[in-house]
């Protein structure tokens, strides 16, 4: 073992089996601190429990219950100083695995030194600077509010506020604070108050380079301060979040194939899986099924492989098959995704387009809400389950609020095709033609955004359009007939009824 490991605040002395807070030693045992360093020193990789307990107790025969305790030791040492009660993560039935800070592996000469990042995306979140000269409280609620909703993204790794508030009142560089705390992002702000209007800035900035991923001005009347707290950390934290999948998208589709693991071939298929059309979700399918094998019980690659099914269930064929996949995939999601909003989000909207149980559809929603409120993907789709349900102004409320949380989510088409159909509902084929025409915006090259734009114009009047519209239909989706659409996302009867008279003047087959 290397003489010393350092990550996040922490120091562990391998020679005299101290773990130090800083300078200061901590009481942990010498065996919690030999497990830690063991984990630390293979960060991100599983650690079977007999390797652990042949390194705490080498050449001895104990219980299991032994190594738990002293795991559980180290763990409570980590969240009592440093909010890190999450680094050490329970590899059920097999081990434990270090996912926390990285780490800087000392005592083997300067030039050996190395810095590898947790095994998820890791983010800090710096004291927001405050610019209006009164109290702190509330830039600090603010932080404090983005650092909760952050944590609550359970692929996302989040250093707790007592780590980063270190550097209130600093002039840092973002470099040294990535290194220091062992993490790739850093959010930074400021907030201004002035008279009843509040400022308030925000940027995500990548530690190893110092590019800026994000950047955005939140401004709000002040009359409620701890509602626009509330407000502007849920705005924050739902942009941020689609940023940062962007980047660590990219970041995979860099490394080589035969060095992806569970997770990354999740993020890689990612793309192909919000296209929503057949032949990239096939594509998509293969790297998930990969990922399952790795890893059986990862929920969110059951949640994109049920969406996938569903894609190939309502856009190529209704193979019932794909059905009962879909439907099959999201039950596992729900089953080993209770803290994962957006695994549940994905088995909800199947369970209730492809299951048709609407109900459990929507308790599932509820989870992910009450796991991450900011989660913009929930709302979007339950928009999606709400339109076709006929429940229109509840859909378009759901959708609204989707798009404030995320305005360039890659599911925003989903998002204005709720609103389009509707709208079309209510007789708003104006709104409905304006709500078409920005989901093919946001996906043209999507078969659902033609079908409700052709509607909408079909009702306008404008059926040269429309018909233009319902050809790219056919072009995207040759088999399309709007019966068998009904009836596989289980369409309200009332709005069966609106959108067919309109595709049928618009040139579609029944």
């Amino acid at each position: 073992m290397a003489t010393s490991l350092a990550f996040g605040p922490f120091r562990i002395d391998g020679e005299a089996g101290i773990l130090f807070h800083g300078d200061q030693p901590t009481p942990l045992g010498q065996r919690a601190v030999a497990l830690l360093a063991l984990l630390v020193e293979r960060t991100g990789k599983p650690i079977p429990k007999q390797a652990l307990i042949d390194a705490a107790w080498p050449g001895q025969a104990i219980e299991d219950s032994n190594l738990t305790v002293q795991i559980a030791a180290a763990r409570r040492m980590l969240e009592s100083t440093a909010g890190g009660g999450s680094w050490i993560e329970t590899l059920p039935r097999h081990g434990y695995r270090y996912v926390g800070p990285e780490v800087a592996i000392g005592g083997l000469g300067p030039e050996a030194a190395t810095l590898t990042w947790p095994g998820k995306p890791s983010i800090a979140v710096l004291p927001f600077s405050n610019l209006s000269g009164e109290q702190d409280y509330f830039a600090d609620g603010i932080v404090d509010d983005i650092v909760t909703g952050l944590a609550r993204i359970n692929w996302l790794f989040v250093i707790a506020r007592n780590s980063s508030f270190t550097y209130k009142g600093r002039a840092v560089d973002v470099k040294q604070v990535g290194r220091e705390l062992g993490v790739h992002y850093v959010l930074e702000g400021s907030v201004r108050r002035a008279g009843g209007s509040v400022r308030v800035t925000g940027q995500l900035i990548d530690t190893s380079t110092g590019a800026h991923i994000w950047a955005e001005r939140f401004d709000r009347a002040s009359a409620d301060i701890f509602a626009l707290q509330d407000e502007i950390a849920l705005a924050a934290v739902g942009a941020i979040a689609p940023s940062l999948r962007r980047v660590e998208i990219e970041r995979v589709r860099r490394k080589r194939p035969d060095s992806l693991d569970a997770y990354d071939l999740v993020l890689r298929a990612q793309p192909d899986v919000d296209s929503g059309m057949p032949e990239r979700v096939t594509q998509a399918l293969v790297l998930l099924e990969r990922a399952i094998e790795l890893e059986p019980t990862y929920a969110l690659a059951h949640g994109n492989a049920a969406m996938c099914h569903h894609c190939l269930f309502v856009r190529a064929g209704m193979q019932e098959a794909d059905r009962e996949a879909s439907v099959r995939h999201a039950r596992l999601a729900i089953l080993h995704g209770q803290d994962d909003a957006s695994a549940l989000t994905l088995a909800g909207f199947s369970i209730g387009m492809d299951g048709h149980d609407r109900k459990a559809a929507f308790t599932a929603l509820e989870a992910a809400l009450a796991v991450s409120p900011s989660s913009a993907l929930t709302y979007i789709l339950g928009s999606v389950i709400l339109g076709w349900s006929g429940e229109a102004e509840q859909a378009i409320a759901w959708s609204e609020r989707g798009m404030r949380l995320s305005p360039f989510d890659p599911w925003a088409f989903a998002a204005f095709d709720a609103q389009a159909m509707s709208h079309l509902l209510r007789g708003r084929y104006d709104e409905a033609c304006r709500a078409a025409y920005r989901s093919v915006q946001a996906n043209p090259a999507h078969s659902i955004t033609y079908v409700q734009l052709a509607a909408a114009l079909a009702k306008l009047g404008r059926l040269d359009e429309a018909m233009a519209a319902a050809a790219r239909v056919r072009e995207l989706h040759p088999t399309f007939r709007y019966s068998r659409q009904f009836a596989a996302v289980h369409c309200a009867p009332a709005l069966a009824q609106c959108l067919g008279e309109a595709l049928q003047a618009a040139g579609l087959p029944q």
